[in-house]
């Protein structure tokens, strides 16, 4: 947003904290932040607000901007299919329009009577621009990070509680498959001592805003579950997903999360299309499960079979400025309406 012109008032990485424990500890800075954008939004007197994800914030300013008598948009629906349904209702008095990145919350939203729309998922204009390149060394070959072993990519994920409980896992197989390389995708804004502490002692190389040269040069990769398991589907490697929390979230969280699947790919397929690991036991299953993606030809084929077929279910890449277009076009309906009456 910033690159296009727009003023940053403050910066999501200063507002995102994960799990039970963390937000309780920061209530106090999250209570500013809400505070700070509440009176942004007054002063600025915007014609529509667009949120975007991070719904724990987010729902609060929708309330809050719906007191106001402000139309509001949001982009990327909260994941109220995965626990606290009642949230619907919520989302159905506060946002004028939803868009929504996944195809299966058309028909979710449409059971509770909630018109949204889907333009496709963003992933796939920046993953499309990757696979269209040609001819191009990636920084990381140049950078002699590649042994010539083949590779497997390692994605702990973006927030440091992630890359705390998920990246030990992860590096607890790299000995179990000496003929390979591992590479970890590094995440931006993440300081590379947090990974160094992780690291050492395994024989494995990290690389920064490099994931989609890594995930080319993959053979395969272990994904903590988030948006990167949709980008590792989409780029065509096999995987496998793993997540881990602290034993307090997981003891809490579990008690409220009903879904079959976590990881997007098995959700909006809805069928288990790449092998989910949660809490227990990671590193041994991933070990297993690793082996049979290298070595089966036939499971890694069935999986790469179901990645086309995933493609083909989110549709084509330009969701983003689809959904731009119509936003300007239901601001207009919305003046055209006001001045006939």
């Amino acid at each position: 947003m910033q690159s296009q012109g727009g003023t940053l008032v403050r910066h999501y990485r200063e507002m995102a904290f994960m799990g039970v424990v963390k937000v309780l500890l920061n209530l106090s800075t999250i209570s500013r932040n809400l505070s700070l954008c509440r009176s942004d939004i007054i002063k600025f007197q915007p014609d529509v607000i667009i949120l975007i994800d991070f719904p724990g914030f987010n729902m609060r300013i929708a309330k809050y901007a719906k007191k106001k008598g402000l139309k509001v948009f949001y982009y990327i629906s909260p994941k109220v299919w995965a626990w606290n349904k009642s949230r619907v209702k919520t989302i159905r008095e506060t946002i004028s329009k939803m868009f929504v990145i996944l195809p299966f919350e058309v028909e979710f939203y449409r059971n509770y009577d909630f018109h949204v729309e889907y333009h496709g998922n963003p992933i796939l204009d920046a993953i499309q621009e990757k696979l269209d390149e040609k001819g191009k060394t990636p920084e990381l070959i140049s950078a002699g990070l590649l042994s010539g072993k083949p590779v497997i990519a390692l994605l702990p994920g973006s927030r440091k509680q992630e890359i705390h409980y998920c990246l030990p896992e992860m590096l607890e197989v790299i000995p179990h498959f000496p003929e390979y390389q591992f590479i970890i995708a590094g995440a931006p804004g993440v300081d590379p001592s947090l990974y160094n502490q992780y690291m050492k002692g395994h024989n494995t190389n990290i690389v920064y805003n490099q994931t989609y040269d890594l995930l080319k040069q993959a053979s395969a990769a272990i994904v903590t579950s988030g948006t990167a398991t949709l980008e590792t589907a989409l780029m065509m490697v096999p995987e496998v997903v793993c997540y881990k929390m602290g034993s307090f979230t997981y003891n809490v969280g579990k008690h409220f999360v009903h879904v079959r699947f976590f990881s997007l790919v098995n959700l909006i397929m809805g069928k288990e299309v790449v092998k989910e690991l949660l809490q227990f036991n990671i590193s041994k299953c991933i070990s297993e499960e690793l082996k049979r993606i290298l070595f089966n030809k036939d499971y890694r084929q069935a999986m790469l079979d179901n990645y086309v077929e995933l493609r083909n279910i989110l549709g084509t890449p330009g969701a983003s400025g689809r959904i731009g277009r119509r936003v300007v076009d239901l601001l207009k309906e919305s003046r055209d309406n006001k001045s006939g009456e």
